[in-house]
């Protein structure tokens, strides 16, 4: 009795973590999280490597371009684990919604239903995210998305697969070596509003 309310507990835990108990992806098209980003310097342009705003201790590189791939960006740490690819983001160069909804059904077949929804309300953008822990512990979230109106959004069909820790690692670190920054972000004085400046006339 007290193995099986142990199991059913377990089984409870893991529902409400909202984490996929399926096996943890870690790589799309030939890119793998964790990876050093030499390993790719034929796939990428180095020449484009730039830190992400706010996050300065993670840069991106854009990949060159594919038949199936149309455009994408690789990140990696420049300071807990230099080199270390933490997130990939890619667009497929099929744009269509017919292509969309076949690939989720593949990612629906391999990973179980999505944990999240991540698209508005009124479906202009579809997004799913699945949420996974890897056998090391890793968290590691991959999002499958569509959108073909949104201006603020990657138009087309992309894919964004992240290993979280790797990149909380990469902030904490460049917050403990740049401690100034840290403290200016965090004790920012109040902000006087000027309704003046901030509503049309």
């Amino acid at each position: 009795m007290k193995k099986l309310l142990f199991f059913l507990l377990f089984i409870a835990m893991g529902f409400d973590s909202g984490l996929c108990f399926a096996e943890a992806p870690n790589q799309v098209a030939g890119f793998q999280l964790g990876a050093d980003i030499s390993d790719y310097k034929n796939r990428v342009d180095m020449t484009t490597a730039l830190p992400i705003r706010y996050a300065e201790s993670i840069t991106e590189v854009e990949i060159k371009k594919t038949d199936l791939l149309s455009s994408g960006l690789i990140a990696y740490g420049t300071c807990a684990a230099p080199g270390k690819v933490v997130r990939v983001k890619l667009k497929y160069a099929d744009s269509g919604r017919d292509f969309y909804d076949k690939l989720l059904a593949h990612f629906d077949k391999k990973f179980g239903k999505p944990d999240e929804w991540r698209g508005d309300p009124f479906h202009i953008v579809v997004a799913w995210k699945w949420s996974f822990v890897d056998k090391s512990k890793n968290r590691i979230s991959l999002i499958l998305q569509h959108n073909k109106q949104d201006t603020d959004e990657k138009i087309g069909n992309t894919i964004k697969l992240t290993m979280t820790d790797a990149v909380d690692r990469e902030r904490q670190c460049y917050d403990k070596s740049h401690p100034e920054v840290s403290e200016s972000r965090s004790e920012k004085a109040p902000v006087q509003l000027d309704w003046n400046l901030l509503v049309p006339r």
